[in-house]
């Protein structure tokens, strides 16, 4: 009976720790442009390198972009500026202007104007 209350006693805190996890996982989607196959994959690749990041997917026909991560270890935030950071812009993040010139042609989309 001892062994079983040492048991239990030893695994709460495991248990807690799994529910809080679970809680900081996130699910949203949000527009991310580009046009091919290869921006596909370089917008996938980048969200992967994410620390947090468990799913990613972005829709060549719609540029919704669709992510799952753990808010306590990325933000949303991070992840718009992170794939930003390889030349697709976002709602909420910019590509700088020479990283997008960058891109190959086919990859090259119509850029919004700025407010």
């Amino acid at each position: 009976m001892k062994k079983i209350v040492i048991l239990i006693i030893t695994l709460i805190p495991f248990l807690s720790f799994a529910q809080k996890s679970k809680k900081d996982i996130q699910k949203t989607s949000f527009e991310v442009e580009g046009v091919c196959g290869m921006c596909k994959n370089r917008i996938e690749k980048q969200a992967y390198s994410i620390k947090g990041v468990k799913s990613a997917s972005w829709d060549i026909p719609t540029h919704q972009f669709s992510v799952i991560y753990d808010a306590s270890k990325t933000s949303l935030l991070n992840i718009h500026k992170q794939i930003a950071a390889v030349g697709h812009d976002t709602p909420l993040a910019t590509s700088e202007q020479s990283t997008y010139d960058n891109l190959p042609m086919c990859c090259l989309y119509e850029r919004k104007a700025k407010e």
